[in-house]
């Protein structure tokens, strides 16, 4: 049953020239969703960052008309909605001020999946790439991973496809509404999907595949991973993209090396020489890197650990082990605490020995 406050939410975000950076702010100056909506023009304008264009183009009475469409839709399609401000939005994103304030996702996974892995490519792929991508998504399969691509054509479908064979759960992030899908011939790939993973979009339906829309996708698609994964590219286009924001993001990104007289591989190459990029070329260098051997193989003796540990201390232990080293801003978010009761936490598990604190406010499990 979708409330008032995400109705309200889907309707901000058909208010022209409100991205969510914006929609934020309203809503933070505002004290809420609600008061934003019965706010005075006047008012409005007195707060940072909203001007005259965006105060002309609000009209609530059209935008939550607009919205009432919008969840016919959705309800008649079974179409999950998650809100920045749900515990089911993926917490990877909320680090992030551009992360969409409304999700609409079909599917099973919980997309606060405990290891991501985006798997990004070229659309025409070589059969080097192509065997390149299945041998790593194979080596994965140990790691319990959730895979996420954006479902186009080559690398993106090669990835998705494996994953399904393998049973690996597999989500595609789309450039458009869920009313469609492009490209159309991977229907039936998207419905084995939901099955097992999902798809998602920040899009309302409605919204067509427009090339504007899939750095966004892409953006997304890189802040939900913690790790980004390039088998194929030339020097510019979306895997690039996703590789960038993958960066900004502090994301792990890894790129599997080529020829250097085969275009399809200078942006992998380009990406490793330039240090933006671990060269990759097995799953062993992600597991190796993001340390998932030492962690699987120390389960037995961290729960062992962990029986003396109390909800709060166990809760933490895990974001901490599960991001490889943590700020304690953001650790405050996942735990959804105040500072002092995150700090009080860290101070116990410090003297228990189970964790250190490293420089600029950053924790890592001993």
């Amino acid at each position: 049953m979708i409330n008032d406050e995400t109705l309200q939410l889907i309707a901000l975000t058909k208010v022209p020239k409100v991205g969510p950076i914006i929609a934020k702010n309203l809503i933070s100056y505002c004290g809420g969703i609600d008061a934003v909506f019965s706010e005075s023009k006047k008012n409005l304008l007195k707060i940072p960052g909203i001007g005259q264009i965006f105060v002309e183009n609000f009209d609530p009475s059209s935008a939550l008309q607009s919205a009432e469409t919008e969840l016919n839709y959705i309800e008649k399609n079974q179409i999950k909605v998650l809100s920045y401000l749900d515990k089911a939005y993926p917490v990877r994103l909320n680090n992030f001020d551009s992360s969409p304030i409304v999700l609409y996702y079909k599917g099973n996974t919980d997309l606060n999946h405990h290891r991501t892995v985006a798997v990004v490519g070229t659309r025409k792929p070589t059969a080097y790439g192509t065997t390149m991508c299945e041998r790593i998504i194979e080596g994965l399969l140990p790691y319990n991973i959730l895979l996420v691509s954006g479902l186009a054509f080559g690398i993106d479908a090669i990835a998705h496809r494996k994953c399904v064979d393998i049973k690996i759960p597999t989500l595609g992030v789309l450039g458009h509404g869920l009313d469609r899908l492009y490209p159309a011939e991977h229907k039936a790939l998207s419905n084995k999907m939901i099955n097992n993973g999902g798809i998602l979009t920040e899009f309302t339906s409605g919204t067509l595949p427009d090339r504007e829309n899939f750095p966004m996708r892409n953006r997304i698609i890189a802040a939900i991973s913690d790790v980004v994964i390039v088998i194929e590219s030339k020097r510019k286009g979306g895997s690039i993209i996703t590789a960038e924001f993958g960066n900004e993001y502090n994301k792990d990104v890894f790129a599997v090396p080529g020829l250097v007289t085969e275009e399809a591989s200078e942006g992998c190459n380009k990406l490793i020489k330039q240090n933006k990029a671990h060269l990759i070329e097995s799953a062993a260098d992600v597991a190796y890197i993001m340390r998932w051997e030492e962690i699987d193989a120390g389960k037995v003796i961290q729960k062992q650990l962990f029986v003396d540990l109390d909800a709060d201390e166990t809760k933490m232990i895990s974001i901490i082990r599960d991001n490889k080293e943590i700020a304690i801003d953001a650790l405050t978010y996942k735990m959804s605490m105040t500072p002092s009761e995150v700090a009080s936490i860290l101070l116990g598990l410090e003297f228990k020995g189970l964790l250190r604190s490293l420089p600029g406010k950053k924790y890592v499990l001993t």
